[in-house]
């Protein structure tokens, strides 16, 4: 009998079972431009998850690409360990020019590895270090990344599962709204902090995201992140926030915590930092908080140069002036508008967001996997979020087009009909 193969099953043999969202999208991708992804049959999908937003300037980037590929021919360092390059000087530069400097923002630079829990990790770490104290308080339905410091400060029972051991020092306070507007912002957190019988250690750092991404796109307002802030400072506590997924501009600002007028003590930086899917992060800290000593934190791919070279093209590209925020706000607003009919017409549904990231909240989690099934068999990529998965999270690039923005809108819509 001749064994008939599928696209996938090289995949389904070799790969672990851990794979996820090739089971959502079950074909194999070939070519990406843009907004855009064709399998290896053709096919055009559009894409509003953008790498989980890692690609706020799109696939292959023309510009950034163009950066990349010249210096690559020139044999331009690839890998440098924390060594001094060309490549991460100009980076430096254009970021304290471009980003720092613009803000009045303080921060050193720190390169603590690739990956976005590893920014986290030496986040944590360093408040640690810094106040001489280990508990770390964060919130509900946080998300800060897969390994075992990350997954402690991380709300989601099942990543907390894979953990299999015990998570500990970190401790969950509700985030903005958790308690439906019947509870004065953080009485309870204030309250265990004032408290000498609470159980409640001193915490080092607060770590908050100012808007939940995998947790269900929960928007933090500004007044909450400001008394938050203030919080902190009264009990002198460190304010960490994680920008990994909402920084680079997803929510408008470069920051995301800008609107709120917060200056954080720790902040951290990864996905579209390096603006071309380069694996790239950045830990950012007040100077007194630079307490290292010399290979204290470190990691070997943590001088990825040729991400130094795609970062650096896409803040001179992007964030030159105010072109990008004014944009993406502008969008913004178009698909607020859009995701508010959505949700008027159809029982059972909400919408939240800022800036490009929106998610639509279904009473019935098993809905948002048909939208997002529907979705896919259109030829749009969307994902769930929330605990239950309850909520399609729209992650389209800062470049879309607005034609391309109501393309995707209109599919999703045709989604929606379609599941009720």
């Amino acid at each position: 009998m001749t064994t008939i193969e599928t696209p996938l099953s090289t995949f389904e043999l070799l790969e672990s079972e851990v794979r996820s969202y090739c089971r959502g999208w079950p074909v194999v991708f070939d070519q990406a431009r843009g907004s855009h992804l064709w399998s290896e049959d053709g096919r055009r999908y559009l894409d509003f998850f953008a790498g989980a937003g890692s690609l706020n300037y799109g696939h292959n980037n023309p510009v950034l690409k163009r950066a990349l590929l010249d210096y690559l021919e020139r044999d331009g360092v690839t890998h440098g360990l924390d060594m001094a390059t060309t490549a991460k000087r100009a980076f430096l530069e254009s970021f304290h020019d471009l980003v720092l400097k613009p803000r009045d923002l303080p921060y050193k630079v720190m390169f603590p590895g690739p990956t976005g829990t590893n920014a986290v990790e030496s986040a944590l770490k360093l408040a640690r270090k810094a106040k001489g104290r280990e508990s770390v308080v964060s919130f509900t339905n946080a998300f800060h990344g897969m390994t075992l410091g990350s997954l402690a400060v991380t709300g989601n029972a099942f990543k907390r599962a894979g953990a299999g051991i015990p998570l500990v020092h970190g401790t969950p306070m509700p985030f903005d709204d958790y308690l439906d507007g019947q509870v004065p912002d953080f009485l309870w957190f204030e309250r265990l902090l004032a408290d000498t019988g609470s159980g409640l250690n001193h915490p080092a750092a607060v770590i908050v995201e100012t808007v939940q991404g995998e947790g269900g796109i929960n928007v933090a307002r500004p007044e909450w992140l400001r008394g938050l802030a203030a919080l902190c400072a009264r009990h002198d506590m460190l304010l960490i926030v994680d920008d990994i997924q909402m920084g680079c501009g997803r929510t408008g600002s470069f920051f995301s915590f800008e609107e709120a007028g917060i200056t954080p003590d720790i902040v951290t930086v990864s996905k579209s930092i390096s603006g071309y899917g380069l694996p790239m992060a950045l830990t950012l800290f007040r100077p007194e908080l630079d307490l290292w000593e010399p290979g204290e934190h470190n990691g070997t791919f943590r001088g990825n140069n040729p991400a130094f070279v795609t970062a650096t093209a896409a803040l001179h590209a992007y964030w030159a002036d105010q072109e990008t925020e004014l944009r993406t706000r502008r969008l913004g607003e178009l698909v607020e508008q859009r995701l508010l009919a959505l949700c008027a017409e159809h029982t059972g549904t909400s919408c939240r967001g800022r800036g490009l990231v929106w998610g639509v909240e279904f009473e019935d989690p098993a809905r948002a996997s048909e939208v997002c099934a529907r979705a896919f068999e259109r030829g749009l990529l969307l994902e769930t979020s929330g605990p239950e998965g309850e909520v399609v999270k729209l992650l389209p690039a800062l470049t879309v087009s607005e034609a391309e923005l109501d393309e995707g809108l209109d599919i999703l819509d045709r989604a929606v009909r379609a599941s009720d």
